[in-house]
């Protein structure tokens, strides 16, 4: 069969996995132990044993799905686990301990071993020291599996096809190993007159640990690691680290100052091409092990090749659905932790206790919630580390020995104290007229207030007439706007003790839609008024072009704004929130999707925040200094 073949019809075919990694070796092994007469060669391009990582990390999940899948290589991976619960910070001097975090690590060198012995077990042909150049130079096959890593030369040959995309994270990392077993999973910060390190270290068998050092590009140019060679770049590590090393040294593998690379692909499937983990798709170290993620891709590949009776073209299809939305995930939380490494020199000012627990909910993957179930112990030391560094209603000793979450401490914003951090925003219920907020406005917010909550936040309100969103949403531009919001909030403040928070918003493009019941953003029939935007460019498919604001527009909509915060003020709202997101008129100059210009309010970034900023500090000027002012 040809390359551009797309089924297996024979029970004989043959398969050809590019990679002897772990995803391409378990894909192998999974597809062989469920199909005994399938004809499945490996090809990896390093020696047999080699391999140039250290550690792998599997978490419970994982290990689940590992004996499920393959019962034998499960057994013969847990045997050589080395298994913690504890996360470690060392920060400032001081050493924080989270339990609770249970996941289990062993030397890829020996997990390549175990897979490869596995694959050979079934019948399966490893070659080594194969190096591809040309896809054209592959044997015929009927199935490839394309899991030639991050640098995969199938996913650049057909490009056109899964349109990969390649994005560099911005700090630069090393991957090294050491004899220090620590015994935990721990993270390290030092400072020295270069900048600040950072060290993941976690152990992976009874006599080493692997430890990544990682820092932002222009500590690590002041360092001058850019001009050392390996082994220079060692001895700077080793010293910086020395306190946590305890006596070891850093251990080498062709370890080299990289950035990390995040790959996306459009799809993960061509013809009889399927691509297989780091190939299709990666996530940053620090939220664990690409491995666990790639092995998790051949269990589902060998699965979708089972329920399809090795139909590719549904094999593939179904792969690809079941693990794309999981990756996407994963990705997601793994970009928010690469961003919280990348900038961590925001937040060194951090008390130790606040600046551990921050880092580990950096992901959003785990919450306050999930850290009380996880260590009870360290969430309570933060709540009463919280509740006590509070300067609203600092507590009394006996308060803090059950000191309340941080949700139910006060919050202080300029002059004014909410008595808890929960705050409900209600969803328009589109039944103003020409602006003015009636009954159904005033019921929804008092409902809210009735509740308990510190601050109720309006729907979007318009400061203008052209800049509501629908027909049916309020609005703050014109005396009986005033009146009407002025009595709605005397009721709120009457409620319970709660304060109200005015959104104000211009629509842009946005505008001129119908009621939500109707559909989002789907174009007035009739009636439909004039929209302005960043550039003339309509929001989608059927809505309307709108104008590209020359200096008039910007000027007018500037005042509007101005003009409805001091009507905000005169109504006795205690907020003001500038909507500056979801694609309305101001959130529109800041990307660059929106935004086109090529006068002095578009293009780079400084240009594009131009005219928000102007608008921010228009009514900054104007919104009484003693109240908050709110920008998202």
């Amino acid at each position: 069969m040809t390359l551009t073949q797309s089924k297996i019809q024979n029970p004989k075919s043959k398969i050809t996995t590019l990679g002897g990694g772990p995803a391409g070796l378990y894909a192998s092994l999974l597809l062989k132990k469920a199909n005994p007469a399938l004809d499945i060669t490996i090809l990896e391009r390093n020696p047999r044993g080699a391999t140039y990582g250290w550690g792998v990390v599997f978490s419970d999940q994982t290990l689940n799905a590992f004996r499920e899948a393959d019962y034998k290589s499960y057994v013969d991976i847990t045997d050589q686990f080395v298994i913690w619960d504890a996360i470690d910070t060392f920060y400032q001097g001081q050493h924080l301990r989270c339990g609770g975090h249970t996941f289990a690590g062993m030397a890829r060198r020996k997990l390549l071993l175990i897979l490869q012995e596995r694959c050979e077990e079934l019948g399966i042909t490893c070659k080594f020291e194969v190096e591809i150049n040309d896809l054209a130079q592959l044997p015929p096959a009927d199935m490839i599996i394309a899991a030639d890593g991050v640098n995969s030369l199938t996913r650049k040959t057909y490009a056109d096809v899964f349109k990969p995309s390649l994005a560099l994270g911005r700090a630069k990392f090393v991957w090294y190993g050491t004899h220090r077993v620590f015994d935990s999973f721990t993270f390290i910060f030092r400072e020295n007159e270069h900048g600040l390190f950072q060290a993941h270290c976690y152990p992976f068998d009874g006599h080493t640990s692997t430890f990544i050092v990682e820092c932002a590009e222009e500590t690590w140019r002041r360092a001058g690691l850019d001009q050392m060679s390996e082994a220079e770049s060692l001895a700077y590590c080793e010293k910086l680290f020395a306190p946590d090393l305890a006596g070891h040294g850093l251990l080498s593998n062709r370890s080299l100052w990289i950035n990390f690379t995040t790959v996306k692909n459009k799809t993960w499937r061509h013809n009889n091409i399927v691509l297989l983990g780091d190939a299709a798709h990666t996530a940053h170290f620090s939220i664990g092990s690409g491995t666990k993620i790639a092995m998790e891709d051949a269990i589902a590949l060998a699965n979708a090749f089972e329920a399809h009776d090795g139909d590719l073209a549904a094999t593939f299809k179904h792969y690809e659905a079941e693990r794309r939305p999981r990756v996407e995930l994963l990705q997601a939380a793994a970009a928010e932790s690469q961003g919280y490494f990348e900038n961590v020199n925001r937040y060194t000012q951090l008390d130790p206790l606040q600046f551990t627990f921050h880092m580990l909910t950096r992901s959003g993957r785990i919450s306050y919630n999930n850290l009380s179930q996880r260590d009870p112990r360290f969430t309570d030391a933060v709540t009463r580390w919280f509740a006590a560094s509070q300067p609203a209603q600092p507590p009394t000793e006996a308060d803090l020995i059950i000191a309340p979450p941080p949700m139910f401490t006060p919050l202080t914003l300029r002059s004014l104290t909410l008595p808890n951090r929960v705050a409900l925003t209600p969803v328009s219920p589109g039944s103003a007229s020409d602006g003015l907020p009636g009954e159904a406005q005033q019921a929804q917010l008092l409902e809210r207030a009735k509740g308990g909550v510190a601050l109720v936040l309006t729907e979007p309100v318009a400061v203008s007439a052209e800049g509501r969103i629908t027909p049916g949403d309020a609005g703050l531009y014109c005396a009986d706007h005033l009146l009407a919001w002025r009595k709605i909030v005397a009721v709120v403040h009457a409620a319970g003790g709660a304060k109200i928070g005015l959104r104000l918003n211009h629509a842009g493009r946005r505008g001129a839609t119908r009621p939500r019941r109707g559909g989002l953003d789907r174009p007035l029939r009739h009636g439909a008024w004039p929209l302005l935007a960043a550039s003339a460019l309509p929001y989608g498919p059927g809505s309307q072009t709108p104008k590209a604001m020359e200096q008039a527009d910007l000027a007018a909509v500037r005042e509007a704004f101005v003009q409805a915060a001091q009507l905000a003020d005169e109504a006795g709202f205690d907020w003001l929130h500038l909507h500056l997101a979801h694609g309305y008129l101001l959130a529109g100059f800041i990307s660059p999707l929106t935004n086109q210009r090529a006068d002095e309010y578009g293009g780079s970034l400084e240009n594009r925040l131009r005219f928000p900023l102007a608008v921010f500090e228009a009514v900054r000027a104007v919104w009484p200094q003693e109240k908050p002012l709110a920008v998202a």
